[in-house]
């Protein structure tokens, strides 16, 4: 590699990078095409609502997770917003009781959300190795993974566009999720953002970036594969034994 080669790129070019990554977004997932244009049936969406279900409540444990490694106080105390943000406080239940109540206006009962009896192993296990990564990696580097929230408001929106046109079947109060998301994503990403941009340095350091974020990329279009396979082709795990 030559010498212009290695030379890191600058902050506004490192974040065209990063941003570029955006094509991998699961947004673009069939399952998500599907979805997005009313074409799924109502076994689909509560299949995808029931398997989602456990990416909300791993969530704060993977922030969790960062926050135990990070000794930068300032960072904990807006970390620490992002757990908050899902577990809720007295008053103000946050986004797990939101996903709950998506759940509730798909059909699904709370206990089926709550004993991930709906579950899928293909999910649970991208899902685990997304908060294994969060509890090993530095802190740093567990936080710049969380920048897939850079594409996040676009697929929320959509959903708040198309849905109630496409599914009249799906009651109301199981939007205020993806309401809740629009404001917190935006937020959430500027901070991680300008975390990733400080500590990724060196153009070597950068590019292991871009493969981190491809990471958790990775994981979100996994789960949507296995939801594929289940709900799509109709072949869940052993439906052959």
């Amino acid at each position: 590699m030559n010498a212009a080669a290695k030379k890191p790129w600058s902050r506004k070019q490192f974040e065209k990078k990063i941003r570029e990554k955006e094509k991998y977004y699961h947004i673009n997932h069939e399952f998500h095409v599907l979805m997005n244009s009313g074409k799924l049936d109502k076994p689909a969406i509560q299949g995808w609502v029931a398997n989602r279900f456990y990416y909300q409540v791993a969530i704060p444990v993977k922030d969790a997770a960062i926050m135990s490694n990070c000794w930068d106080r300032d960072v904990r105390r807006h970390w620490i917003q992002r757990i908050i943000d899902h577990d809720g406080t007295q008053g103000d239940e946050g986004g797990i009781e939101a996903w709950l109540l998506l759940g509730e206006a798909v059909g699904l009962k709370r206990g089926e959300l709550w004993s991930h009896k709906h579950l899928l192993p293909g999910v649970k296990f991208a899902i685990d190795a997304y908060v294994n990564f969060a509890r090993q990696q530095p802190w740093e580097v567990a936080a710049s993974s969380s920048l897939t929230e850079l594409f996040a408001p676009t697929i929320h929106q959509r959903r708040l566009d198309n849905w109630p046109q496409y599914y009249p079947w799906i009651d109301e109060k199981g939007y205020n999720y993806f309401r809740k998301r629009l404001k917190e994503a935006r937020r959430d990403v500027q901070h991680g953002l300008d975390i990733t941009l400080d500590y990724y340095k060196t153009r070597e350091q950068q590019e292991r970036m871009l493969t981190v974020l491809q990471f958790k990329l990775d994981v979100l279009w996994t789960m949507l594969d296995c939801m594929w396979m289940a709900y799509i082709e109709k072949k869940p795990p052993y439906h052959n034994c």
